[in-house]
Formats: structure tokens, C-alpha cells, sequence
């Protein structure tokens, strides 16, 4: 199966929201914006994203679930807008990969409505400026 780069979105996080508790478990919520890059869409991320993980008692990641709305111009240049809803589990980093997810995506773009059914993979990735969350979809 191969798969093809739909876009990048490039996270601003804000101050994070923290909650332990006694039996070990942490709940981080991390308010995000930030700019999308790709070929078939640019844009924003507009206020109100959020990225929580959930840190169980050994320490370690277990899992992710954001969810943030995107608006800016598909591929033709019409104005639309996509939500996502990206869930997945932090492992140990690979190749500069800290996760990967299964992103749900549903948007009012006529020619990206594919992407509602497409099987879509993302990636977050260390970079010099923060985070990069890369969609794929399978072709």
C-alpha cells in the first residue's frame, strides 16, 4: 500500500492544562493553533483545538486524541473548512515520528469529500519550531 501526502499541519501550541491524580494518571490538554501546508489544501487551524493525552502511572504516553478545525482554500481555491479528529497512541519515537493516529476527517469541500472515506494515517514530528502533524491518505 503506498501513500500520498494530503497536508501538513504546522502546531502552535498554547499553555497547557494539567490533572494528576493519586493512583499515578496524568491528563495533559494542550490548546493549539497553527498553519496547514499541502497540496491539496492551506489554511489555518482556528482557535479551540485541543490535543489531549492521557500519561498513564508508568510514565509513558498512552494515548492522544485532538481534535481542531481547519478553514482556508482547497486545491481549486474555494473556501472551506475541515475538521479532524485525530486519535492515536505515542510509542516510543521512530525517525523523528512521536505518533501516529487515525485522523477522521469531515469537511464542506466538494473535491475533498473523498477525504471523509479514504483511509487516512498521520504522523506527528519533532521540528525545530514545535510540531508538524502529517496527513496521508492510501492510494
Amino acid at each position: 500500500m503506498k501513500f500520498e501526502e494530503v497536508f501538513t499541519v504546522h502546531v502552535k501550541p498554547e499553555n497547557a492544562i494539567k490533572l494528576n491524580n493519586d493512583y499515578g494518571d496524568t491528563v495533559v490538554m494542550i490548546p493549539f493553533t497553527g498553519e496547514v501546508t499541502g497540496k491539496y489544501f492551506e489554511g489555518n487551524v482556528l482557535s479551540g483545538g485541543v490535543d489531549t493525552q492521557i500519561i498513564g502511572k508508568d510514565g509513558n504516553r498512552n494515548t492522544l486524541s485532538a481534535r481542531y478545525m481547519l478553514e482556508g482554500k482547497d486545491y481549486t481555491g474555494e473556501p472551506c473548512k475541515i475538521y479532524i479528529e485525530n486519535n492515536g497512541n505515542i510509542y516510543e519515537k521512530r525517525n523523528n515520528v512521536l505518533f501516529r493516529t487515525c485522523p477522521k476527517i469531515i469537511t464542506n469541500s466538494k473535491v475533498l469529500e473523498c477525504l471523509i472515506k479514504d483511509l487516512l494515517i498521520g504522523e506527528g514530528i519533532e521540528t525545530e519550531n514545535g510540531l508538524d502533524i502529517k496527513i496521508y491518505r492510501a492510494i
